[in-house]
Order: C-alpha cells, then structure tokens, then sequence
C-alpha cells in the first residue's frame, strides 16, 4: 500500500512530461503548419496563444514535484569532498542534517509560496484567464513533498544500522 502511494508522484510527472510534450508539439503545429494555411485560405487564425501558458504551468508543477522526487532518491547534489573519510557515525549525522536543511528548505519554501498564491489567486493569465495562484501552489506542494521525503529520509537513516549511512554521502554521488 505504502508503495503503490510512493508511486503517485511519478505518475503524475511522467504525465505532466507527455503533456508538456503533447502540448509544445500542438503550439508548433499551430504555428508553422496551421497560421500558414489559414493565411493562404484567408480565414481567422487559430489562437494558439494558449500554449506557452498551459506549457509554463506544466513545467513549473514537473519541476516542484522532481525536486521532492530528488530529495527521496538522493538524487541532489552532495559536497563528499571529505564526507567518506570520516567515522561512519558522523557521516551518519552529516546525512541528517543534510535532510533537515532539506525539510526546512522545503517547508519554507510551502510557505511562503502559499502566501504568494493567495496574492495572486485573483489575477488571471492573459490567455486562459487561469489564476496565477497556481503557479505559486506548485511550488507550495512541491515544498510540503520536499519536506516530506527529507524527512522520510531522516526516519530510514535513524532506523538503519548505526555503523552505516544510508545515503550516497558516502557514496560520492
């Protein structure tokens, strides 16, 4: 159960993946296949005005929910310059500190996002007249699951063997 639920997140990025995709590919057809034509044909353009909106808003939810993906993947940027030489009880703290500085991050970043989307919840985007607040609650969501997974990660590295880190601090990743 607990895994079918670590799967959600994925789904959704590779959905929003084939979207964006989906959705680019529909503005270039608009543009260079079906402008030229309506023009030829002389009738009203196709607006595909649309497009880099629903494109904007795709990207900035696959990047916020990436982000949190990263953060349970350990797949985020780590200093091991000097990480593996140390005693593996203190490369086991130096990996949960590393997660809190994650979670506070994350949980920072939920909040004051969430703040900006209730600014901006009532003004509209020029073309689809979308809020803007959900730009904002990307990030407010992507921050919570940042935290979220950080803190998952604290929970296995205190439940692991004390003689061994379980991130790739020690690693070199």
């Amino acid at each position: 159960m607990v895994r079918s639920i670590a799967l959600i997140p994925k789904f959704i990025l590779g959905f929003l993946v084939l979207s964006a995709i989906f959705v680019m590919l529909c503005g270039v057809f608009l543009r260079y296949i079906m402008l030229p034509l309506t023009d030829w044909m002389d009738v009203d353009p196709v607006n595909f005005f649309w497009v880099e909106e629903v494109g904007e808003l795709a990207l900035t939810w696959l990047v916020m929910i990436g982000a949190a993906l990263g953060v349970r993947e350990n797949s985020h940027f780590y200093l091991s310059v000097f990480v593996h030489t140390l005693p593996p009880r203190v490369q086991k703290g130096m990996a949960i500190f590393n997660n809190l500085l994650i979670a506070a991050f994350g949980g920072l970043i939920a909040w004051i996002c969430f703040g900006l989307a209730m600014i901006n919840k009532d003004l509209a985007s020029p073309a689809l007249e979308m809020s803007l607040g959900l730009f904002y609650i990307s990030a407010t969501v992507g921050g919570m699951l940042m935290a979220l997974q950080a803190g998952s990660c604290i929970k296995d590295e205190l439940s692991s063997d004390h003689g061994k880190a379980t991130t790739n601090l020690t690693q070199g990743h």
